[in-house]
């Protein structure tokens, strides 16, 4: 087979320009036009895009989506006052929590207070009965529909509400050992409460209660003994509003600086009124250990 030339001395027409250049010149483009490099034109980006795939569904190092601890909030020092409500509807814990996010409807566990809340003889309304916190009087199973707890004269409501049942999971409750010591409470509703009796009766069992206007996931309904810990919750029945100017539109913002608590079904009102709590008070959703 013959040797083709380089070209060293020959000379090439252009199919761009039709102008002769150096053979040795010439280059080739995408659409097979042979031209000069000085002509050369690269391939428009649009004619031929990027191909674009399917993203990749698995991942090396995954991790699954965690659920995050419900939490409650600290609340300014002595944050609960008390107050009669005029025609006859009872009285109220009014609790001092700006910009909550609570809703009317919502069901409040106030915790950790300081000291009790008292009047100006010094009369005082014991923390037990504030936080609605006694126990279990006998052991319970997961489809027992009533519950006897330990204390009488607490403001659990006749007319139903919300309780919690605390349980800390032992190896008789489950054989996975990275659940032995965590908690796995209980929210119940009951439909009706005895203070004679000391009973909450019409139970549904592993419920939730709302909170911030959402109702979380349900709990399980488990067995719980005699001694377990119960923490009532109370209902947010009104908003404690303000307002004040704005210097923009709307001329004025309504400023939230806390809620107003059923203390409990019966009308009662308060003789004097009361306030206090102290230090390190909280408020926030029935559950708050998971």
């Amino acid at each position: 087979m013959a040797k083709l030339s380089r070209g060293k001395y020959a000379q090439a027409i252009s199919d761009r320009s039709g102008l002769a250049f150096p053979y040795r010149e010439m280059v080739t483009e995408w659409n097979g036009s042979f031209v000069h490099n000085s002509e050369f034109e690269p391939k428009q980006p649009q004619i031929q895009p990027t191909r674009f795939t399917g993203d990749p569904q698995g991942l090396m190092n995954s991790r699954p989506a965690r659920v995050e601890l419900p939490t409650a909030d600290f609340l300014p020092t002595n944050p609960f006052t008390t107050e009669n409500i005029s025609g006859g509807l009872g009285a109220v814990y009014n609790v001092s929590h700006p910009d909550s996010g609570i809703q009317v409807g919502d069901y409040v566990r106030l915790m950790t207070l300081e000291s009790p809340i008292i009047d100006s003889s010094g009369n005082a309304i014991a923390i037990q009965n504030t936080e609605l916190t006694t126990t279990l009087s006998a052991n319970i199973n997961a489809t027992d529909t009533s519950l006897v707890v330990t204390d009488a004269d607490l403001d659990f409501y006749i007319l139903g509400g919300f309780i919690i049942i605390k349980k800390v999971l032992t190896s008789s409750d489950t054989s996975d050992p990275l659940k032995i010591g965590t908690y796995q409470n209980e929210i119940i509703q009951y439909t009706s409460y005895n203070n004679g009796t000391k009973t909450l009766s019409g139970l549904t069992r592993g419920t939730n209660a709302s909170f911030r206007g959402v109702t979380p996931a349900n709990t399980i309904a488990g067995s719980h003994l005699a001694g377990a810990t119960v923490i009532g919750a109370r209902i947010v029945t009104d908003l404690i509003t303000t307002t004040s100017a704005s210097a923009g539109q709307p001329s004025t913002v309504t400023n939230y600086n806390g809620y107003q608590l059923k203390t409990n079904d019966q009308g009662s009102i308060w003789i004097s009124l009361y306030s206090g709590g102290g230090n390190g008070c909280q408020a926030g959703p029935l559950n708050i250990e998971l």
